[in-house]
């Protein structure tokens, strides 16, 4: 399966809400692994499909929990269900996330600590699962994409000033900037 280029911020497909999935056929096999692929030579915790270009509700995922879930999967057609996210600014060292779509930029975010999970499978299965603390931060993050929304767009003022300038100052927010892992330098330094 291919590795595919993962989209920048800027790109259409990242800000607006992806399509329902309709067909769970040999196409989106295809495109779960591709994914998967993609995920893995970028050393990313998640992908969702409009990070390589497709509009669609789904996102594969990497994170050794302790939730009793398998660490590696994939959530069609998702649904979210949060607890509260505290008003507190977020740890700007314990809070800190990254994006693929964002590459090389980390900035400190709230979430909820807490998330339900439900969804279908590949094979168009159920998936109904609980997530705690990082993994459940994965989570959110994921299933955002899915609704056109970066975790920059989630930022409090003073780290959205920040995030805003560097996206201003790397040229971002533009149609058709991509990078493809394995290829070009990894963004995080992995």
């Amino acid at each position: 399966m291919p590795v595919r280029p993962v989209t920048i911020t800027g790109e259409p497909v990242l800000h607006r809400r992806a399509a329902v999935v309709t067909e769970f056929d040999d196409d989106l096999r295809t495109l779960v692994e591709d994914m998967y692929e993609t995920m893995d030579a970028a050393h990313g915790v998640g992908l969702a499909a409009p990070q390589i270009g497709v509009g669609l509700r789904l996102f594969t995922y990497e994170f050794t929990n302790d939730d009793g879930v398998p660490p590696r999967g994939v959530v069609i057609n998702p649904s979210l269900t949060l607890s509260k996210i505290s008003g507190a600014d977020p740890d700007p060292e314990e809070e800190v996330e990254g994006c693929l779509s964002v590459p090389g930029l980390s900035y400190p975010l709230k979430r909820a600590e807490w998330a339900r999970v439900q969804g279908f499978d590949v094979d168009g299965q159920p998936v109904d699962f609980e997530a705690t603390g990082w993994f459940a931060r994965v989570m959110q993050h994921e299933y955002d994409h899915l609704d056109g929304k970066l975790y920059i767009d989630r930022l409090n003022d003073r780290w959205g000033r920040r995030a805003r300038k560097h996206i201003k100052n790397e040229g971002w927010a533009k149609e058709g900037l991509t990078w493809m892992p394995g290829v070009d330098p990894d963004p995080f330094g992995h």
